[in-house]
């Protein structure tokens, strides 16, 4: 099998030397993904679930140029600046993720790129 990168530009491009997803055989590692709208390179404001809600569309559009999608995503990877936001952003994925909702692991960290203060990875099937 040979390894394939993505690249879309309905997602913010890599900010360092990193792509945004790669394919083997018939799986999609997606790269963490910030709260960073791609037609502006900067954060979103707003709330917790505002900035979810971004990374998730920008997770989702990696997915769709991979030939995935989210009902498609194996395991999601969720890092919080503050862990007292999981509340929130558990409940807003338990809507994305209504059925067979994928492996998860969320994990507290002191820092994320361009002080953002959540970024998701998403491993998936193709």
């Amino acid at each position: 099998m040979k390894r394939h990168v993505v690249s879309t530009e309905s997602a913010p491009a890599a900010i360092g030397p990193y792509s945004q997803a790669a394919v083997y055989g018939n799986l999609v590692f997606c790269a963490g993904q910030i709260p960073l709208d791609p037609g502006t390179d900067q954060l979103v404001e707003g709330d917790i679930v505002t900035q979810a809600r971004r990374v998730i569309d920008n997770i989702e559009a990696v997915l769709a140029a991979a030939g995935s999608s989210l009902e498609k995503v194996l395991k999601l990877e969720v890092f919080l600046i503050d862990l007292a936001d999981f509340p929130e952003v558990n409940s807003y994925l338990a809507g994305i993720f209504t059925s067979d909702p994928p492996a998860r692991v969320t994990i507290g960290v002191s820092a994320l790129p361009m002080g953002a203060n959540i970024e998701m990875a998403a491993t998936a099937a193709i």
